[in-house]
């Protein structure tokens, strides 16, 4: 029984630990041979844009992190990003709100799409694909039936947000999307890993009936997985508002791909019960360097960013499989 645990213990690390170490040296790979290839690659404002550019992307991408970690998925968060950009923005210019009150509200939408999507995933057990999906097509006609034409946002206190910024040295500017994107993601990762929610999510993600068996509250936790994303991707759809001082019920449009794809790059499993926040973050960093790095080249079409970013994720999941089998033989062997 010693021996099992002790093998079971070190495929446990061996899956959890190493994709992020392939993760994070392909990262630093991308970046140096970026900086390499281009001129001024390597400065401080081009290693900032990489946070700032894909901040509203990013959060999004740590709520989905909760729910794949459970072997689901939600294919509404780049639609809720857009609906709730345009709602903050209706408020504040048509609603005349306070933008505090603005970027607020949104927040409880997002929270309650999550709560629904997650009642029907976790007590109806209908597949998470369909379901988002449907929320998917919810949300963008909710945005579009708001605004068919991007919104500007004027407004005295939403421009002091917006102007925001700490200043670096090499004119570089950290405004507040970067800045809450990391605070978010500092939150996510002591949540999934240092509270019984998060343990709760990764025996979820593990295995279902057992999970059940040991008594945790396995619907709740789903239920509170699919908040966790809906929230976090209305608040990306806040965080977009500040960045492009405008709501479009438009924006967002594939984001749930790229998010997907950021999770899976950071080396969480879509099978569930293995991955992390940090992981996610450090895959949401791969795609600004690649990003950042095909608008350095300036002769390539911007798709060259989906097509690297497609190779990719394929290479990391064929990656996460072998990893996946080279820990089985361990235990077997």
């Amino acid at each position: 029984m010693v021996a099992w645990n002790v093998c079971e213990g070190t495929r446990m690390n061996l899956r959890e630990r190493l994709p992020i170490l392939i993760t994070a040296t392909a990262a630093i790979a991308l970046f140096v041979a970026a900086g390499l290839h281009f001129d001024h690659f390597f400065s401080l404002r081009v290693f900032v844009s990489l946070f700032g550019d894909k901040a509203f992307m990013g959060v999004a991408a740590v709520g989905l992190t909760f729910v794949i970690l459970t072997g689901g998925i939600d294919l509404s968060v780049g639609s809720l990003v857009g609906c709730s950009s345009i709602m903050a923005a209706s408020l504040i210019q048509n609603g005349h709100f306070h933008p505090l009150v603005a970027l607020s509200l949104p927040l409880l939408f997002g929270l309650f799409v999550g709560w629904v999507q997650g009642i029907l995933v976790a007590k109806f057990q209908l597949p998470s694909f369909l379901v988002t999906l449907a929320g998917l097509f919810f949300c963008r006609g909710m945005g579009f039936r708001i605004s068919q034409e991007a919104i500007s946002i004027h407004h005295p206190y939403f421009d002091s947000l917006t102007e925001f910024a700490i200043h670096l040295p090499g004119h570089a500017n950290v405004n507040l999307p970067p800045i809450v994107f990391l605070i978010v993601v500092v939150i996510g990762a002591f949540v999934a890993k240092q509270t019984p929610f998060g343990r709760a999510i990764y025996a979820v993600g593990g295995n279902a009936a057992s999970a059940r068996l040991m008594g945790l509250p396995v619907q709740r936790t789903l239920v509170m997985a699919y908040m966790v994303s809906g929230f976090c991707a209305a608040l990306g759809g806040g965080l977009f508002a500040l960045y492009t001082s405008a709501g479009n019920a438009s924006a967002g449009t594939g984001l749930e791909l790229d998010a997907i794809a950021a999770v899976v790059i950071g080396g969480t499993l879509l099978s569930g019960g293995f991955g992390s926040v940090f992981g996610t973050l450090l895959g949401v960093c791969i795609l600004g360097i690649v990003n950042s790095a095909i608008t350095f080249q300036g002769t390539l079409s911007s798709w060259w960013t989906k097509i690297v970013i497609g190779v990719l994720l394929l290479a990391f999941m064929l990656v996460q499989k072998g990893i996946e089998r080279a820990a089985k033989r361990r235990v077997h062997g």
